[in-house]
């Protein structure tokens, strides 16, 4: 029995030419460039969701503490020239009393304030200022920041003869912030935050 051995065609025996090997892998460098730029979007589009939905938490906290501050206080400043012909100031400071008590003596007068940031922080920050007297004279003085990364901070003050505050409308744009770093190369950029609230002091609340 004769049997017949074919030689493999060289056709059948060649490989990838050169040319061949950098198409190919000039191809998939563009789809692994491609799905990198997209995973990188996705993710700093995250972040400033989450930056967004977190700073909408704390301003909304900070905003609930400043009601309360001014449901509690008393003798509120700055007071208008005259309260019967232009009863509403606005201002970017507010203060107050927050504590007294007759006994001691001790008085504490509660200052909100809108400061200047920086670079980093935003245009203004929002300060808290407590200063302690007892029987009118100086004891200390405390300050920190409630926020910062505001476009706007403004106290509309309302007053009634006296002067008494009737009512004050606090007035917050928020920047959220760490989202800087995000925006570089993505071209994103996170919504800002209005709050408004009005609250009354007690002799006037309803």
């Amino acid at each position: 029995m004769i049997r017949s051995t074919r030689k493999p065609s060289k056709s059948t025996c060649r490989g990838f030419s050169l040319i061949e090997v950098l198409i190919a892998l000039t191809i998939t460098s563009t789809l692994l460039t491609a799905t990198m730029a997209a995973l990188d979007a996705s993710f700093k589009g995250y972040k400033v969701t989450t930056e967004g939905a977190s700073t909408n938490v704390v301003a909304r906290i900070v905003m609930q503490r400043l009601t309360s501050m001014v449901r509690t206080g008393e003798n509120f400043g700055p007071y208008p020239v005259n309260p019967i012909t232009t009863p509403t100031i606005e201002s970017t400071w507010m203060e107050f009393v927050s504590f007294r008590d007759p006994v001691t003596g001790e008085r504490r007068v509660t200052r909100l304030e809108r400061r200047d940031g920086d670079a980093e922080t935003g245009p203004y920050e929002l300060w808290y200022v407590v200063t302690t007297f007892v029987n009118d004279t100086y004891q200390s003085e405390s300050a920190a920041p409630l926020m910062v990364g505001l476009n706007k901070v403004q106290f509309d003050m309302e007053y009634d003869v006296g002067p008494q505050l009737k009512r004050v409308t606090i007035d917050l744009i928020i920047q959220p912030d760490d989202v800087q770093d995000a925006a570089i190369g993505a071209n994103l950029e996170a919504p800002t935050i209005r709050l408004v609230a009005s609250a009354s002091p007690r002799q006037f609340d309803e």
